[in-house]
């Protein structure tokens, strides 16, 4: 099993941390994706994964999946350990929820802060970028903050009580926050109590 992917980035940063927590690091090959390069747009890369992103997951039968939601939930499925996506039709629907919400609302809103609002990756990659668009979302992003601040006031973690992917992507997407300079307010202090609890565990800390 391979992952095309480039550390640090954070969608491939989701599914290593869920490696992790399934203590199945070592059962994957990464193989580095020239992303600077633009190796993700090349017509090789496409075949693979045509949404020209990374992470995209590659099977022995040379089945390929992409995006992170669908990578994790075949790691939890494949791999022993607590189970990161739920064990009910409750918890699965909830944490499938929360972690949409935490994808759409924090990490892919300041992943659109980022390229349409910043100088991004550079003008040889952001090749389309719309300010005003960009400047939009880096509010949905704050919005979104303020929201799961309000949710870990009654939650241990982002769908309940145990860690699970909603709480991966969330996390994620503070740290892109970081990386973009989109301010964490210090006054949402239960989101950044969360964060911290959730930066200790091994399978980010390491």
């Amino acid at each position: 099993m391979k992952i095309y992917d480039v550390e640090g980035f954070p969608n491939p940063a989701r599914v290593r941390i869920a490696l992790a927590e399934k203590g199945a690091v070592d059962q994957v090959e990464f193989v580095p994706v020239d992303v600077m390069g633009g190796e993700h747009r090349s017509d090789a890369f496409k075949a693979r994964n045509p949404d020209a992103a990374v992470p995209c997951l590659e099977l022995a039968d040379g089945t390929h999946i992409s995006q992170c939601t669908a990578i994790t939930e075949y790691i939890d499925g494949l791999f022993d350990g607590p189970s990161l996506t739920g064990e009910t039709p409750r918890e699965r629907a909830q944490i499938s929820m929360m972690n949409l919400r935490a994808e759409g609302g924090l990490l892919n809103a300041v992943g659109a802060y980022f390229h349409h609002a910043t100088p991004g990756l550079g003008p040889d990659l952001e090749t389309y970028q719309n300010a005003e668009w960009g400047q939009k979302q880096k509010e949905v992003a704050e919005g979104t903050m303020s929201y799961l601040n309000d949710v870990l006031a009654d939650n241990a973690f982002i769908a309940g009580n145990k860690f699970t992917m909603a709480d991966i992507t969330a996390f994620a997407g503070l740290a892109f926050a970081d990386f973009a300079k989109v301010e964490i307010p210090a006054t949402l202090k239960n989101l950044v109590a969360w964060r911290e609890k959730v930066a200790a565990r091994p399978s980010i800390a390491g």
